[in-house]
Protein backbone atom coordinates (compact mmCIF):
# COMPACT_ATOMS: atom_id res chain seq x y z
CA UNK A 1 0.00 0.00 0.00
CA UNK A 2 1.30 3.35 -0.53
CA UNK A 3 1.98 5.59 2.41
CA UNK A 4 -0.67 8.47 3.39
CA UNK A 5 0.35 11.67 2.37
CA UNK A 6 -0.89 14.56 3.58
CA UNK A 7 0.10 18.47 2.54
CA UNK A 8 0.64 20.82 5.20
CA UNK A 9 -0.10 24.60 4.64
CA UNK A 10 2.91 26.84 6.42
CA UNK A 11 3.94 30.12 6.79
CA UNK A 12 2.29 32.17 3.47
CA UNK A 13 2.32 29.47 0.46
CA UNK A 14 4.74 26.72 1.87
CA UNK A 15 4.21 23.27 1.54
CA UNK A 16 5.36 20.31 4.35
CA UNK A 17 4.41 16.90 3.27
CA UNK A 18 3.39 14.86 6.09
CA UNK A 19 3.93 10.75 5.64
CA UNK A 20 2.71 8.07 7.43
CA UNK A 21 3.05 4.00 7.07
CA UNK A 22 4.83 1.12 8.53
CA UNK A 23 4.40 1.93 11.97
CA UNK A 24 6.27 5.45 10.91
CA UNK A 25 5.92 9.12 10.32
CA UNK A 26 8.19 11.22 8.36
CA UNK A 27 7.83 15.09 7.34
CA UNK A 28 9.76 16.73 4.21
CA UNK A 29 10.60 20.09 4.92
CA UNK A 30 9.88 22.27 8.27
CA UNK A 31 8.65 25.73 7.39
CA UNK A 32 6.46 26.34 10.61
CA UNK A 33 6.08 24.50 13.73
CA UNK A 34 2.67 25.10 14.52
CA UNK A 35 0.75 23.43 11.70
CA UNK A 36 2.87 20.51 11.63
CA UNK A 37 2.50 19.46 15.14
CA UNK A 38 -1.42 20.49 15.10
CA UNK A 39 -1.61 17.52 12.03
CA UNK A 40 0.51 15.45 13.89
CA UNK A 41 -1.45 15.57 17.18
CA UNK A 42 -4.98 15.11 15.42
CA UNK A 43 -4.34 12.00 13.77
CA UNK A 44 -2.72 10.55 16.56
CA UNK A 45 1.02 10.27 14.82
CA UNK A 46 4.44 10.47 16.39
CA UNK A 47 6.91 12.00 14.03
CA UNK A 48 10.25 10.14 13.57
CA UNK A 49 12.10 11.37 10.37
CA UNK A 50 12.34 15.02 9.63
CA UNK A 51 13.68 15.33 5.57
CA UNK A 52 15.37 18.29 4.78
CA UNK A 53 15.34 19.29 0.79
CA UNK A 54 17.75 21.85 1.00
CA UNK A 55 19.23 24.84 3.21
CA UNK A 56 16.79 28.00 2.69
CA UNK A 57 15.13 29.09 6.08
CA UNK A 58 11.71 28.49 4.94
CA UNK A 59 12.25 24.69 4.71
CA UNK A 60 14.04 24.55 7.70
CA UNK A 61 13.46 27.15 10.10
CA UNK A 62 11.07 24.36 12.43
CA UNK A 63 13.65 21.99 12.64
CA UNK A 64 14.79 22.18 16.10
CA UNK A 65 11.39 22.76 17.69
CA UNK A 66 10.32 19.54 16.08
CA UNK A 67 12.93 17.92 17.24
CA UNK A 68 12.66 19.27 20.84
CA UNK A 69 8.72 18.46 21.01
CA UNK A 70 8.71 14.93 19.06
CA UNK A 71 12.75 13.70 18.98
CA UNK A 72 12.71 13.14 15.33
CA UNK A 73 15.91 12.14 13.49
CA UNK A 74 17.08 14.76 10.57
CA UNK A 75 18.17 14.10 7.27
CA UNK A 76 19.70 15.97 4.92
CA UNK A 77 22.44 16.19 2.25
CA UNK A 78 26.02 15.83 3.97
CA UNK A 79 27.55 17.92 1.35
CA UNK A 80 25.52 21.07 2.21
CA UNK A 81 25.63 19.83 6.11
CA UNK A 82 27.17 23.23 6.81
CA UNK A 83 24.11 24.92 6.27
CA UNK A 84 21.54 22.30 7.46
CA UNK A 85 20.59 21.61 10.85
CA UNK A 86 22.95 18.60 12.54
CA UNK A 87 21.96 15.99 10.35
CA UNK A 88 21.38 12.49 12.27
CA UNK A 89 21.02 10.83 8.22
CA UNK A 90 23.27 12.42 6.19
CA UNK A 91 22.97 11.26 2.53
CA UNK A 92 24.08 11.61 -0.83
CA UNK A 93 22.91 11.95 -4.10
CA UNK A 94 22.82 8.61 -5.87
CA UNK A 95 22.16 6.49 -2.41
CA UNK A 96 18.68 4.95 -1.38
CA UNK A 97 17.87 5.76 2.01
CA UNK A 98 14.93 5.18 4.13
CA UNK A 99 11.36 6.91 4.84
CA UNK A 100 8.51 5.38 6.63
CA UNK A 101 11.04 1.55 6.12
CA UNK A 102 10.33 2.48 2.06
CA UNK A 103 13.29 3.26 -0.51
CA UNK A 104 13.88 6.81 -0.78
CA UNK A 105 15.98 7.49 -3.94
CA UNK A 106 18.10 10.85 -3.39
CA UNK A 107 17.79 12.52 -6.18
CA UNK A 108 20.58 15.74 -7.17
CA UNK A 109 18.49 18.07 -8.17
CA UNK A 110 20.99 22.32 -7.80
CA UNK A 111 20.60 25.02 -9.49
CA UNK A 112 18.12 27.06 -6.84
CA UNK A 113 20.23 26.08 -4.68
CA UNK A 114 23.80 23.57 -4.75
CA UNK A 115 23.25 21.21 -2.88
CA UNK A 116 19.49 20.64 -3.33
CA UNK A 117 18.34 17.46 -3.25
CA UNK A 118 15.01 15.52 -3.81
CA UNK A 119 13.18 12.13 -2.85
CA UNK A 120 11.69 9.41 -4.77
CA UNK A 121 9.58 7.25 -2.97
CA UNK A 122 8.81 4.83 -6.20
CA UNK A 123 6.95 2.53 -4.00
CA UNK A 124 4.20 4.65 -3.20
CA UNK A 125 5.25 6.69 -6.47
CA UNK A 126 5.96 9.98 -5.07
CA UNK A 127 8.85 12.33 -5.28
CA UNK A 128 9.38 15.45 -3.28
CA UNK A 129 10.95 18.12 -4.96
CA UNK A 130 10.70 21.33 -3.16
CA UNK A 131 11.76 24.13 -5.31
CA UNK A 132 13.49 22.52 -7.77
CA UNK A 133 10.39 21.14 -10.20
CA UNK A 134 7.29 22.94 -9.20
CA UNK A 135 3.79 23.01 -9.62
CA UNK A 136 3.55 24.61 -13.13
CA UNK A 137 7.03 26.53 -12.69
CA UNK A 138 10.74 25.76 -11.42
CA UNK A 139 12.51 27.53 -8.82
CA UNK A 140 14.61 30.61 -9.10
CA UNK A 141 18.38 29.90 -9.85
CA UNK A 142 19.73 31.56 -6.84
CA UNK A 143 22.93 29.91 -6.65
CA UNK A 144 23.10 27.60 -9.84
CA UNK A 145 23.26 28.09 -13.55
CA UNK A 146 20.04 27.78 -16.15
CA UNK A 147 22.25 24.22 -17.95
CA UNK A 148 22.31 23.04 -13.54
CA UNK A 149 18.96 23.50 -13.41
CA UNK A 150 18.00 21.71 -16.72
CA UNK A 151 19.95 19.04 -15.52
CA UNK A 152 17.99 18.33 -12.43
CA UNK A 153 14.49 18.73 -14.12
CA UNK A 154 15.99 16.53 -16.88
CA UNK A 155 16.81 13.96 -14.06
CA UNK A 156 13.11 14.31 -12.09
CA UNK A 157 11.31 14.42 -16.02
CA UNK A 158 12.59 10.86 -16.28
CA UNK A 159 10.31 9.89 -13.49
CA UNK A 160 7.60 7.65 -14.03
CA UNK A 161 4.52 9.71 -15.54
CA UNK A 162 2.41 8.34 -12.82
CA UNK A 163 4.72 9.97 -9.89
CA UNK A 164 3.27 12.39 -7.74
CA UNK A 165 4.87 15.87 -7.72
CA UNK A 166 5.07 16.99 -4.19
CA UNK A 167 6.77 20.67 -4.03
CA UNK A 168 7.41 23.36 -1.93
CA UNK A 169 5.21 26.00 -2.50
CA UNK A 170 1.58 27.38 -4.23
CA UNK A 171 2.95 29.44 -6.30
CA UNK A 172 0.14 28.68 -9.17
CA UNK A 173 -0.96 31.72 -9.73
CA UNK A 174 1.73 32.93 -10.91
CA UNK A 175 3.26 29.90 -12.63
CA UNK A 176 -0.10 29.45 -14.13
CA UNK A 177 -0.12 33.04 -16.10
CA UNK A 178 3.27 32.63 -16.77
CA UNK A 179 2.82 29.61 -18.33
CA UNK A 180 -0.91 30.80 -20.07
CA UNK A 181 2.00 33.95 -21.22
CA UNK A 182 3.95 31.66 -23.52
CA UNK A 183 1.73 28.35 -24.27
CA UNK A 184 -1.56 30.60 -24.73
CA UNK A 185 -3.54 27.13 -26.89
CA UNK A 186 -2.18 24.82 -24.40
CA UNK A 187 -5.68 23.36 -23.47
CA UNK A 188 -4.78 20.95 -20.71
CA UNK A 189 -3.04 23.85 -18.82
CA UNK A 190 -6.40 25.94 -18.96
CA UNK A 191 -8.24 23.01 -17.79
CA UNK A 192 -6.01 22.71 -14.93
CA UNK A 193 -5.93 26.32 -14.36
CA UNK A 194 -9.71 26.00 -14.11
CA UNK A 195 -10.23 23.47 -11.91
CA UNK A 196 -7.76 24.57 -9.42
CA UNK A 197 -10.04 28.30 -9.10
CA UNK A 198 -12.78 26.47 -9.16
CA UNK A 199 -11.86 24.30 -5.80
CA UNK A 200 -11.76 20.93 -7.47
CA UNK A 201 -8.31 20.25 -6.72
CA UNK A 202 -5.40 21.39 -5.26
CA UNK A 203 -2.50 23.24 -6.78
CA UNK A 204 -0.40 20.70 -5.94
CA UNK A 205 0.84 17.00 -5.97
CA UNK A 206 0.04 17.09 -9.82
CA UNK A 207 1.65 13.80 -11.31
CA UNK A 208 4.56 14.35 -13.50
CA UNK A 209 2.18 13.39 -16.75
CA UNK A 210 0.17 16.50 -15.81
CA UNK A 211 3.50 18.57 -14.92
CA UNK A 212 4.60 17.30 -18.52
CA UNK A 213 1.48 18.48 -20.09
CA UNK A 214 1.51 21.98 -18.12
CA UNK A 215 4.33 23.36 -17.04
CA UNK A 216 6.20 25.15 -19.29
CA UNK A 217 9.59 24.15 -17.89
CA UNK A 218 9.41 20.68 -19.15
CA UNK A 219 7.91 21.51 -22.29
CA UNK A 220 10.91 23.22 -24.07
CA UNK A 221 10.56 20.64 -26.94
CA UNK A 222 6.73 22.30 -28.14
CA UNK A 223 7.73 25.35 -26.99
CA UNK A 224 11.32 25.90 -28.69
CA UNK A 225 9.79 27.05 -32.27
CA UNK A 226 7.04 29.83 -30.62
CA UNK A 227 9.35 31.21 -28.54
CA UNK A 228 11.72 31.81 -31.85
CA UNK A 229 14.77 29.31 -30.70
CA UNK A 230 14.60 27.04 -33.19
CA UNK A 231 17.79 25.27 -33.49
CA UNK A 232 18.56 25.78 -30.48
CA UNK A 233 19.80 23.09 -27.51
CA UNK A 234 17.30 22.84 -24.78
CA UNK A 235 18.62 23.90 -22.08
CA UNK A 236 19.23 27.62 -24.08
CA UNK A 237 14.86 27.40 -24.25
CA UNK A 238 14.78 26.51 -20.71
CA UNK A 239 17.24 29.46 -19.56
CA UNK A 240 14.95 31.83 -21.85
CA UNK A 241 11.81 30.64 -20.34
CA UNK A 242 13.53 30.97 -16.79
CA UNK A 243 14.76 34.35 -17.78
CA UNK A 244 10.97 35.40 -19.20
CA UNK A 245 9.47 34.27 -15.76
CA UNK A 246 11.94 36.59 -13.90
CA UNK A 247 10.76 39.54 -15.35
CA UNK A 248 6.89 38.35 -15.58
Amino acid sequence: MPLELVPVRCLTDNYAWLLHGNGRTALIDAPEAAPILEELAARGWTLDLIALTHHHADHIQAVPELVGMTGARVMGNAADAARLPPLDLPVRPGETARICDEPAHVIEVSGHTIGHIAFHLPDSAMVFTADSLMALGCGRLFEGDAETMWASLSRLNALPAETLVCSGHDYCRGNGAFALSVDPENADLRRRLAETAAGQRPCAPATLAEERATNPFLRVEALRDSLGFAGETDARVFAELRLRKDRF
